[in-house]
């Protein structure tokens, strides 16, 4: 069986593959005057946040894979802010909460989108920062077509935002009424800030100056001095149901720039797969290529039940040591080595067998077996997840159910309660995927900085990200909450080289579940010759079995989520192994997105149908 409803985009100039149809536009525009493909995913990541801002935005996260072709070389650009300096445990802890809320000014890390597009344009791409934001400028000055979902997002908080952050109000629901599905939105604040920015840079002489004035701007300048500002004197509702002060400063901002790291990498046959380190999830796709490799793949139907519960299986251990060992290197010891060590896969593969796993399993390396007791003792406990929602980031928010609540991307009706308690104000991502026709290559998945996320800042027309809630309030950990430290992020672009030539470049949105749907998209597009449509369209699956990433941090023991177009004998022989089967419609699971670059230089590239916002687009 086949689900493809439309053919791969093929050219031999340059794709470009996003979340949002505008920014592929704004790509593929980019590389048709000449730039590259960096140049490209810039300019796109600066236009979704302004067509897609329940999914991105300026003061967001931003990882990225860039293959460099004249350098032949693959970087990881990391725009994963830290916590702020005055982020302790102790702080929190005596605020009374046992978790780091999931929306509201404490979740708030550094913001760091805005400086890593800057950096990634300085080191790698050829236009100006005008070029790089005159398309973002554009769409929020003369307006762009209000997504339905973005529309419903707004309409349903219209009354919170009204009562308890009246800075976005002013800027979602300009006059009061929330926007209409598909009218033209305009975001006259954010236009300004970029305006202003571009104006900075260009006082100074020649590109790259002026890419530094930017950074300037945004970091020491007017920007880092309006959020200190605001932040000095804010006490905002959030999802604690209380009103807190946040911790953030603009001397936060201005001591932190994004970095430029090599990325962790795993060969699988003839390919080789590159993913961030362990301060983003990123390395556990790798560890379940590690277990993978041990099962013949290939002699599975890609759609069938077999296929997708080693998938699963074998993604619940990966995950399992992902929340006992990840964190940010720079502060915790992370044992990569030993987690991809052929010796460890094949331990742990053993524990594959037949039947779901309902037990959370860690590995239990030498000297890091505290780690592994405290995350089975974790996972078994139930937080208190205070009165309201999280601004967290699970794609297909509508179909991931918690605890039997309703969890609808557009957010519930705050008036009952007259604060967040009754407001569900989750966020989710984008994804984009560009290559050009001289090889260059970018993967990236901005995140970060939603409009449910926290108030906007005043005069600057954009809201802070909410990823601190990925730390625990737990000493000894390498998540716990540190002030520099990064979250470990839920951001996972992914490279791929085939016989040491980079080919690949795929992602993406969907917190936790990003990587399940990647590692499948990989699998049937490796070992069963799917096109990149094709191995998109068919019926996708992943588990929310481990602990969630995000607010309030839920596990869902032998979960597994999968689209009934896989068809009722799958269905029904996966309840036999033990799945706790959650039955999704047609269509409405993963946003994935892909390009490829074969030997002779013909490029490909595919965009999800599910939600009909993704598109993929070259020549």
């Amino acid at each position: 069986m086949r689900f493809t409803t439309r053919p791969e985009i093929r050219g031999t100039f340059g794709v470009a593959a996003s979340t949002h149809w505008i920014a592929s536009a704004v790509g593929m525009g980019v590389l048709e005057r000449g730039g590259n493909a960096v140049d490209a995913a810039v300019a796109m990541g600066f236009t979704l946040q302004i067509v897609e801002p329940h999914l991105c935005g300026p003061a967001g996260d931003m990882p990225a894979l860039v293959y460099a072709a004249q350098a032949d070389r693959i970087d990881v650009i990391c725009g994963q802010g830290p916590a702020p300096a005055a982020a302790t445990i102790g702080h929190y802890r005596a605020q009374g909460l046992s978790l780091v809320p999931g929306s509201g000014l404490l979740a708030t890390v550094i913001p760091g989108a805005f400086d890593a597009w800057m950096l990634m344009l300085r080191d790698y791409g050829t236009i100006t920062v005008r070029q790089a934001l005159e398309a973002a400028i554009h769409y929020a000055d003369k307006g762009h077509p209000m997504l339905p979902r973005v529309a419903d997002a707004i309409a349903g908080l219209r009354d919170f935002f009204a009562a308890e952050w009246p800075t976005s109000a002013e800027v979602w629901t300009p006059g009061g009424a929330a926007p209409a599905p598909h009218a033209l939105f305009r975001n006259p604040l954010l236009a300004q800030t970029y305006s202003r920015i571009v104006a900075e840079a260009e006082a100074a002489s020649g590109r790259e100056a002026q890419i530094e004035a930017a950074r300037r701007a945004w970091s020491q300048g007017f920007v880092a001095e309006a959020v200190g500002a605001y932040l000095a004197r804010a006490e905002v509702m959030d999802v604690s149901g209380r009103r807190n002060r946040g911790v953030l400063t603009a001397d936060d901002m201005a001591g932190w720039s994004a970095t430029v790291e090599r990325p962790l990498s795993y060969a699988y046959g003839d390919w080789t797969v590159h993913k961030t380190g362990p301060w983003g999830q990123g390395p556990v796709l790798l560890q379940a290529l590690s277990l993978l490799k041990g099962f013949d793949i290939a002699a599975m139907d890609p759609e069938g039940a077999e296929f997708a519960h080693v998938v699963v299986e074998a993604f619940k251990l990966a995950a399992a040591d992902r929340e006992a060992y990840y964190g940010d290197p720079a502060f915790s010891a992370v044992p990569m080595a030993a987690l991809l060590s052929d010796a460890y896969a094949d331990a742990r593969r053993a524990l594959i067998g037949p039947d779901a796993s309902l037990d959370h399993r860690p590995g239990r390396l030498p000297g890091f077996e505290g780690q592994a007791d405290a995350y089975v003792a974790r996972a078994a406990r139930r937080f208190d997840a205070g009165k309201g929602a999280s601004a967290g980031e699970p794609t297909m928010a509508h179909l991931t159910s918690r605890s039997g609540a309703d969890a609808r991307a557009s957010g519930a009706d705050a008036r009952a309660s007259g604060g967040a308690a009754a407001t569900d104000l989750r966020g989710d991502t984008v994804h984009i995927d560009v290559i050009d026709r001289w090889g260059n290559m970018v993967s990236s998945t901005p995140s970060g900085g939603w409009l449910q996320s926290n108030p906007c800042i005043p005069g600057l027309g954009f809201p802070l990200n909410s990823r601190a809630q990925m730390f625990w309030l737990e000493e000894g950990l390498p998540t716990s909450l540190a002030p520099g430290r990064r979250p470990r992020t839920t951001l996972t672009p992914s490279l791929a080289s085939l016989h040491g030539r980079p080919t690949l470049a795929f992602g993406s949105p969907g917190g936790d579940q990003q990587d399940q749907w990647q590692l499948i998209l990989f699998l049937r597009h490796v070992h069963h010759g799917l096109g990149l449509q094709e191995a998109i369209d068919a019926p996708l699956f992943h588990t929310s079995h481990f602990q969630g990433s995000f607010y309030p941090r839920e596990a869902r023991p032998g979960h597994l989520m999968i689209e009934t177009s896989a068809g009722p004998d799958v269905l029904a022989a996966l309840r036999a192994r033990g799945h706790l089967v959650e039955e999704a419609e047609p269509w409405t699971v993963g946003r994935l997105t892909a390009a490829r670059r074969d030997p002779d230089g013909t490029l490909r590239a595919a965009a999800t149908p599910r939600l009909m916002q993704a598109y993929a687009i070259g020549r």
